[in-house]
């Protein structure tokens, strides 16, 4: 076969009927995918632009504009006389043998982005721009509330794509959402609250962390419209936290008619509203919903990071408070540490000015977008009388099952079918939510038809009773029945881990990190 054929077979197993995305974006994420999984090798030789496209009956131009687009990603060569190819350092990335990893296959848990995609390129080029022109004197000690450089951009960027009112002083820069919450917590109970409420179900993980500076945490349903404000009001609190942009675990949107009542409930009570913008830089299929602070810059604190639009390993987020908490949140800041990396935030503050962080988003987006649905078609197949609940958006979803599950039961079956998943009932107080909770963002789109037929093995297997291996045999990875003490290894310790065994970060992790992906 040559490689002609060999690209347009590989691309054709993955095109998806129907998805609403460009044949130039749904080739572009293919080939890259190609690429990181091998199945395209250093030095393979591309199709000619004009044998692909007539191969998969689109336009050569289209053809044409993503290779070059790749080439210039770093992702193929092109050379005068012998055509494009696949760059000598595009090495997919490198995969521990099954055998040698106590982790599953599938690590479908939500809580973070995928780290390979992770811009490399486009940052290592702006740290060394940043090294070559940044001035000794910036060096050292910077306020520890954020660069000017930095606090500029994002007050830029916010006010472009999200609808945030803040200037360049408006923005605290802080290592990551989970900083930006406890800092929060710290004033308002200093300022006599005593009490702050969260969405039901939320991040359980999140909510143990914020119990621990002396605020009582209370607990309030969320239904299809997102918080439920009535009952809100009926806590006594003044302050509550949400992620109305797409709440998580449920990824339901706040309604309109919720985010207007929620509004006017905080300016009723001189309250606060917290508000977590989780996951709204991943729209799929859905206009963006701008942020409440922008509604009502008096009485929302609006919260963010890069860590699940780049990586949670840069520690870098932002926090707009109202006006009148800035000063006692400078001091707490400054209490805390003396600010994140200098280059670091120079470095990110460079992406944005030049436009990189945008066009690396509008990249994920895509990709995120076609594992979803690559997901859902899946879940449809083998699990048809689940539902699949919330807005497509961000980088989980929740699926229902039709009636009442063992939860654990099914959890224990996923993973022994080398699929790791999470319950819902793990992030439940008041509320009584049974199903899953999927993350696709690293999640292939041609392993999401495997991932479903074990999860579906698994549903009728927690069914009937004990778990026990999946019913295709080993050629398609399969493993039979585990110990328990095995199990218990791959899940983790019970309840509401997010986070892999032997990391440390179990059911009572000593001051989480930061919450996965903030």
């Amino acid at each position: 076969m040559d490689h002609g054929s060999r690209v347009a077979e590989l691309l054709l197993l993955e095109v998806l009927a129907g998805s609403g995305l460009s044949l130039r974006e749904q080739l572009r994420v293919q080939l890259v995918d190609a690429v990181e999984e091998g199945r395209l090798q250093p030095g393979d030789r591309l199709p000619p632009s004009r044998q692909l496209a007539r191969d998969l009956g689109i336009a050569r131009g289209t053809v044409v504009d993503v290779y070059d687009q790749l080439v210039h990603d770093g992702y193929f060569v092109a050379r005068t006389g012998s055509g494009t190819s696949v760059a000598p350092r595009a090495v997919p990335r490198a995969v521990e043998p099954v055998a040698s990893s106590p982790l599953p296959m599938y690590d479908v848990r939500p809580g973070g982005p995928d780290l390979s995609a992770f811009p490399r390129t486009s940052w290592a080029m702006a740290t060394a721009h940043v090294l070559r022109t940044l001035p000794d004197a910036d060096l050292g000690y910077v306020p520890p509330w954020g660069t000017r450089v930095l606090r500029e951009q994002l007050s830029r960027y916010l006010a472009r794509t999200r609808h945030v009112d803040a200037d360049a002083d408006g923005v605290i820069v802080t290592s990551g959402v989970t900083q930006a919450l406890t800092l929060l917590c710290r004033v308002l109970y200093a300022r006599g609250h005593r009490t702050l409420a969260v969405e039901d179900p939320s991040n359980a993980i999140q909510r143990q962390v914020l119990g621990r500076y002396g605020l009582q945490i209370v607990d309030v349903a969320v239904d299809a419209d997102g918080i439920d404000v009535a009952a809100l009001a009926r806590t006594g609190a003044r302050a509550v936290l949400v992620t109305p942009a797409h709440q998580y675990p449920t990824g339901v949107v706040l309604s309109a008619q919720r985010r207007a009542a929620l509004l006017d409930w905080a300016a009723s009570c001189d309250g606060l509203v917290v508000e977590d913008d989780y996951d709204a830089e991943f729209p799929h299929a859905r206009t963006v919903v701008p942020s409440l602070q922008g509604a009502a810059p008096d009485h929302v604190a609006h919260v963010s990071s890069v860590s699940k639009t780049l990586a949670p390993g840069i520690r870098l987020g932002w926090l707009v408070p109202p006006r009148r908490l800035h000063t006692d949140l400078l001091g707490a800041k400054r209490d805390d540490d003396f600010g994140s990396g200098v280059v670091g935030q120079h470095v990110l503050a460079h992406l944005v000015l030049t436009g990189a962080y945008d066009r690396h988003l509008r990249r994920q987006r895509t990709a995120y977008g076609m594992r979803r649905q690559a997901l859902v078609a899946g879940l449809g197949v083998e699990l048809p009388d689940w539902q699949v609940r919330g807005s497509p958006a961000g980088l989980h979803l929740w699926v229902e099952p039709p009636g009442p599950v063992h939860e654990q039961a099914l959890v224990a079956a996923a993973s022994a079918r080398d699929v790791l998943v999470l319950g819902m009932s793990t992030m439940c107080r008041s509320v009584d939510r049974p199903g899953l909770v999927l993350g696709f963002a690293r999640l292939r789109t041609s392993d999401a038809a495997t991932v479903a037929r074990r999860l579906g093995e698994a549903v009728r297997a927690a069914a009937d009773g004990p778990a026990d291996g999946p019913a295709d045999g080993p050629g398609d990875g399969g493993a039979p029945s585990l110990p328990s003490a095995e199990l218990a290894a791959r899940l983790g310790t019970t309840g509401v881990d997010f986070f892999p065994a032997g990391t440390g970060l179990g059911r009572e992790p000593p001051l989480v990190p930061d919450r996965p992906g903030g």
